[in-house]
């Protein structure tokens, strides 16, 4: 049997990778996402996979190795990138994650409403991980999500 691991979906510029280098306890170079990346505890999806919505399939088909999903939206970019109800569609948990949280705190309403209509329930995480910010609650909720669900 495969690992599972923490699957992350956001649009470009997000902050994507820097979270899975947070998650992964990663504190090496950037570098441009272009294929999916499976790294340490996640899988790092490029955002290509959710700006064509015929690419949505390969997330559906990524997200059988994941035990759970973290779909981010950037508070300092409200357009919107998802579906109506895009998180229904995964048979996992889908955790909301609003990056970018010190930048444009006038955006969180909307990140909130926007979040509703993919189809995510609360709670969202207000993270920045440059700032520090955010990183240790959801790492403690993903810790907790993991041992309700048995997994090791």
């Amino acid at each position: 049997m495969r690992k599972k691991r923490i699957m992350v979906i956001g649009p470009r510029g997000c902050g994507k990778t820097t979270l899975v280098n947070s998650l992964n306890d990663y504190a090496g170079p950037l570098s441009k996402t272009q294929d999916t990346i499976y790294g340490k505890n996640t899988i790092d999806v490029p955002s290509a996979y959710i700006e064509n919505e015929w690419m949505y399939k390969h997330i559906i088909a990524l997200a059988q190795d994941a035990w759970c999903v973290l779909l981010l939206l950037d508070q300092s970019r409200t357009t919107e990138v998802y579906s109506h109800g895009f998180a229904k569609a995964i048979r996992c948990p889908v955790v909301g994650v609003i990056s970018k949280c010190d930048l444009k705190e006038e955006n969180r309403p909307i990140c909130v409403r926007q979040m509703g209509s993919i189809g995510v329930d609360e709670p969202y995480f207000d993270v920045s991980v440059p700032e520090g910010i955010g990183i240790d609650e959801l790492k403690s909720y993903l810790l907790k999500l993991k041992e309700r669900k048995g997994l090791k």
